[in-house]
């Protein structure tokens, strides 16, 4: 390799650092949570074997029969080393010493044989009755609720309850409270209703708002360039404002404006209408400002990309249009459109992965709200795997969310390279050939 083609690789380095680091790395992590039922119940190391009332029901509906469900949920009291040593420190060494030498090994099926026995001590009985009660606790042998810290310790638990072999391995996969590879989220996700609620939102949310975006952007892309170059420039940075604004102080404004107790409940109270929350009073009130307050964001950078692509057209074109007699339209449609189909297919695809992805001013806005009508699948995916109400943080199923958002942003890529003529778009002008 040449010395510069090592120098400009030196160059590129930092910003293919950046790539792997902000782009690469946490694309393949999304896609390895996405096979993991991973959550803060299972944590992010290995876990444990622990069986309680739950996993129980869980056994129950899973088929297990009820005589292997009795074995687990029954408690048998075993005279080990253990229940001795603890005898020996709440009761006394005597004690346990005449009670483990009569009794180790032994299984008691019911407290009470085990508090006979402590009573039928020669040398050392346990007279008073609540006595009794505690020392028999102390040997009190039970899977219930009880943590195996390995699959060795809990299958050697599950020897010792007797607990037949053909049903080992689902009261194992229950009692594992550990992540675990799986497809399962994906077949999961589908199945509930809210993923296609999410879908439809996702839908209206791209559609209404990239269509804002790119004719908004447009508009004032051409009838900025049509005005004298210092208005022309006031008026673009003004409309740039929105971009450029922190997005929670951009948001504040928002609600200040549409709250029960902003702008517009302000100024109408005075014809006679009641305040109220213009920005989550019904449905339709909620996806309109959402569109506008996504879209003067959008339309902002649209307006920007159209005036340089709009500015590098040869003035020869436009002013031999005007001797022909062109008017303004005729000069939009037949010179300036045609000449921005590169930056409209930049745009529109841009527009669409951002839009796919980002949900922060839906977050500030309305948190998708009313009642989930704005639930964008992005949203959606930051709710189940970072923030939700009942705490328990599914970064599988939420990893799995933003996969497929991956995919779907690929197949929209493809389908806008095929619907702009990509290939034609990168050809030489034939005055080159």
């Amino acid at each position: 390799m040449q010395r510069s083609s090592w120098l400009g690789l030196a160059f590129l380095s930092p910003a293919l650092i950046v790539v792997l680091l902000f782009f690469m790395v946490p694309v393949v992590l999304t896609g390895f949570f996405a096979f993991t039922n991973m959550s803060t119940a299972t944590g992010v190391k290995g876990g444990e074997y622990v069986l309680n009332a739950s996993g129980l029901r869980a056994l129950a509906d899973a088929g297990l029969p009820a005589k292997t469900l009795d074995q687990i949920e029954g408690a048998g009291y075993r005279v080990d080393a253990r229940g001795l040593e603890a005898l020996a420190a709440d009761f006394g060494q005597p004690i346990a010493d005449e009670f483990g030498k009569l009794h180790t090994g032994e299984v008691f099926a019911k407290r009470r044989d085990v508090e006979r026995a402590l009573k039928g001590l020669r040398s050392n009985p346990i007279r008073k009755t609540r006595d009794r009660k505690a020392a028999a606790e102390l040997f009190k042998r039970s899977m219930m609720n009880e943590r195996f810290p390995t699959l060795p310790a809990f299958e050697a638990a599950l020897e010792e309850a007797k607990i037949p072999e053909a049903d080992r391995p689902l009261i194992t996969k229950v009692a594992y409270t550990g992540w675990v590879w799986t497809a399962e989220n994906f077949g999961f996700l589908f199945s509930l209703e809210s993923t296609w609620q999410y879908a439809k939102n996702t839908g209206i949310y791209v559609v209404f708002t990239l269509s804002f975006n790119v004719l908004f952007g447009l508009f004032l892309a051409i009838a900025t360039f049509y005005l004298p170059a210092g208005q022309a420039s006031t008026f673009r940075a003004i409309w740039f404002l929105p971009r450029i604004l922190p997005p929670v102080l951009y948001i504040v404004m928002w609600r200040w404006f549409t709250w029960d107790t902003g702008f517009i409940s302000t100024v109408l109270s005075g014809f006679g209408v009641a305040p109220k929350n213009w920005m989550l009073d019904t449905e339709f009130h909620a996806w309109t400002t959402i569109v506008l307050i996504n879209g003067f964001v959008g339309a902002s950078m649209g307006m920007i990309v159209f005036s340089s692509a709009i500015r590098a057209i040869p003035s020869s074109m436009l002013y031999a249009s005007e001797v022909d007699g062109a008017n303004r339209l005729q000069q939009i449609w037949h010179i300036i459109l045609p000449q921005l189909r590169w930056p409209i297919l930049f745009i529109t695809s841009y527009q669409t992965m951002s839009l796919l992805t980002s949900f922060e001013y839906i977050y500030l806005a309305t948190d998708g709200g009313p009642g989930g009508a704005t639930e964008v699948w992005a949203l959606a995916a930051f709710h189940t795997a970072l923030n939700n109400y009942g705490g328990n943080l599914q970064y599988g199923l939420g990893a799995t969310y933003a996969l497929l958002l991956v995919v779907i942003g690929l197949l929209a890529s493809l389908a806008y390279l095929r619907l702009f003529n990509f290939r034609n778009l990168l050809i030489k002008p034939r005055i080159e050939g």
